[in-house]
């Protein structure tokens, strides 16, 4: 079974991020205060269904592309 990741998710639910699958990519989203342990949510989606919006730590939203969002992997 494949992990579940932010792309999977939908609008309203909620998941703790535990890992990633890309390590450049991962880089990234660390810089932008995705961490281990913080809980994300899926707060809006764009119309043909990229990109998606999520609140990370219900501080801050951030807007990623799908293929961005396929490299966190949730508990």
């Amino acid at each position: 079974m494949s992990a579940r990741t932010v792309s999977h998710l939908r609008k309203g639910e909620k998941g703790v991020i535990k890992s990633f699958t890309d390590r450049a990519m991962s880089l990234k989203l660390l810089e932008m205060g995705c961490l281990p342990g913080c809980e994300v949510r899926l707060d809006a989606v764009a119309p043909f269904g990229d990109p998606i919006c999520i609140n990370v730590g219900g501080s801050y939203c951030l807007s990623l592309r799908l293929n961005e969002a396929a490299v966190i992997v949730l508990e």
